[in-house]
């Protein structure tokens, strides 16, 4: 038991005390108090925990407003909204879109803000050609909102908001139809490998079409002046819709008048291209166009109105008739014989398989765009808007 105790004094540690406790003499050297070190440990805690909070908040604010954004673009009528509400909203949602496409910012409607758009405008990066492809899209439904609403508009009204979006939809269509023209060769050459896709003239017409589409899509996204101008102008466009007073009224009303004539216009272009054949020109050509234009227009009307058979029977056949649009423009970009790639015998012959393999697919395509068209004219305009009526009526 001694011998213990006098252990444990030489240790300098007290008989019977705790062992935790710290031995006589005190603190050593280069030990410190964990006091302050605990102190800060705690403060970087709370520290961290608020950044997590606020960025937990910014997360849930980002998102809530993306799905906000995401309604208001809705293009169709949501449960509950009035047609007018609805109409005014998407306006306001695919011209928002647009803009931020190309680009821009959604400020107030004043000068000062104009200008803002414009600088931001020229110090964002490039669109690519997807947003271009978008934003076509997004005018084209614009169009068709602003000719369902032609009678409620007014004719001034309407003809200066068309305007504005025809415009900027044509500033934009030059990339976008470069792009196209090569795609409609590559299906050719797949259509027919030992016909077309062997042919040296061909080829080369290819990479001269490549070079082009290079040459339109730097000009059409690289000009941020171009640019500043289209997102100016459709800024004030969504400022004026802002404003818009449309007129109160049950079910399809407010538009059945412009849709029936939509429908009527599609009608008798269809009638119009039935009538004539494919080889009569540029006459045959234009019309075809023209009704591709018209059913375009009621696919949109009727995506807004929920009239989805109607919508995707029109998408089909516009589908149709825009292939053989675009087969139409590549034959037309086709340089004349004996020059370009079409030089000597075999590019004349080459030029000439081409341009008999475009026909013979025209006459396909027109054939199965007029039985669609039968089907979705099928009923005379008034029956049609009675049924597009009571239907919408049912949403």
């Amino acid at each position: 038991m001694m011998a213990a105790n006098w252990a444990a004094v030489r240790r300098r540690l007290a008989v019977r005390r705790t062992a935790h406790r710290p031995p006589r003499g005190g603190r050593q050297l280069g030990h410190s108090s964990i006091v302050a070190p605990l102190a800060a440990t705690i403060a970087a805690s709370v520290v961290a925990v608020g950044v997590g909070v606020a960025l937990a908040q910014a997360e849930r604010t980002r998102r809530s407003a993306k799905r906000l954004r995401k309604r208001e673009r809705r293009f169709a009528q949501l449960p509950g909204e009035s047609l007018p509400e609805a109409l005014q909203r998407m306006m306001i949602g695919q011209l928002g879109l647009a803009i931020e496409l190309l680009g821009g910012d959604l400020g107030d409607g004043s000068g000062s803000g104009t200008a803002r758009r414009i600088e931001n405008v020229t110090e964002r990066p490039t669109p690519d050609a997807r947003a271009i492809h978008d934003t076509r899209k997004a005018l084209k439904r614009l169009r068709a909102l602003v000719r369902l609403l032609r009678a409620e508009l007014g004719e001034p009204q309407y003809e200066r908001e068309h305007a504005i979006l025809r415009d900027a939809a044509r500033r934009l269509a030059g990339a976008r139809d470069a792009e196209v023209m090569v795609d409609t060769l590559d299906a050719l050459l797949q259509r027919h490998p030992r016909k077309l896709g062997r042919r040296r003239p061909l080829i080369e017409l290819r990479k001269r079409l490549v070079a082009e589409r290079e040459e339109a899509a730097r000009h059409a996204l690289g000009d941020r002046a171009t640019r500043g101008e289209v997102v100016c102008e459709l800024s004030g466009l969504r400022e004026r819709v802002r404003y818009w007073e449309l007129a109160e009224r049950g079910g399809m009303a407010l538009v059945e008048s412009d849709l029936r004539r939509l429908y009527c216009q599609g009608r008798d272009r269809m009638h119009r291209v039935g009538r004539s054949s494919i080889g009569r020109g540029k006459g045959d050509a234009r019309d075809a166009h023209e009704w591709r234009k018209r059913v375009k227009d009621l696919r949109y009307a009727a995506e807004i109105l929920g009239l989805r058979p109607i919508a995707r029977r029109a998408d089909q056949l516009g589908e149709l008739l825009g292939e053989e649009h675009d087969l139409v423009v590549l034959a037309g970009l086709l340089p004349p014989p004996g020059r370009g790639p079409f030089k000597g015998k075999r590019g004349k012959r080459a030029r000439k398989a081409l341009l008999e393999r475009i026909a013979r697919r025209r006459r396909r395509l027109r054939r199965r765009a007029l039985r669609e068209g039968e089907r979705l004219y099928r009923r005379k305009p008034k029956k049609f808007a009675r049924r597009a009526h009571a239907r919408a009526s049912r949403i």
